[in-house]
């Protein structure tokens, strides 16, 4: 079950399937559940699929606030590595803010597949939203 109900998901997070299973200061881990949906060509995971749960994962780790704040952030940057195909099954997404201030944050996430097998890789620059409460 995810930590965001369905009915707080944006659209893009419903049509990917993604979901928040982890949420604490610095940290975030998400979920997908691979399917035929999010293949390619050759039947692997596109690598928009992976990129986006690169973002998200980042995102979320560096947006984490108390309850009654929230937080926003907005992708400047990112670079990723596709390491290994991801061919079915569950993949989980791990993000951690590894540094920043009050305006940006820097965060990196890996993916791994059901054995384990990190798949791809990523870091990320992110500038804090204006409405933000910010850290």
């Amino acid at each position: 079950m995810s930590l965001i109900p369905d009915s707080e998901l944006s659209g893009y997070a419903k049509l990917i399937g993604y979901r928040l299973m982890r949420w604490e200061p610095d940290f975030a881990e998400i979920v997908l559940d691979l399917g035929p949906e999010h293949h390619n060509r050759g039947h692997v995971a596109h690598g928009g699929v992976l990129a986006t749960l690169i973002d998200t994962a980042c995102g979320f780790a560096g947006c984490w606030a108390p309850p009654g704040e929230s937080r926003a952030a907005v992708t400047l940057s990112m670079t990723t590595q596709f390491l290994a195909p991801a061919k079915s099954g569950r993949l989980i997404a791990t993000g951690r803010r590894v540094g920043g201030g009050r305006g940006v944050f820097f965060a990196t996430a890996e993916i791994r597949d059901a054995d384990g097998a990190v798949v791809a890789r990523g870091e990320g620059v992110f500038r804090y939203r204006d409405s933000s409460n910010r850290p």
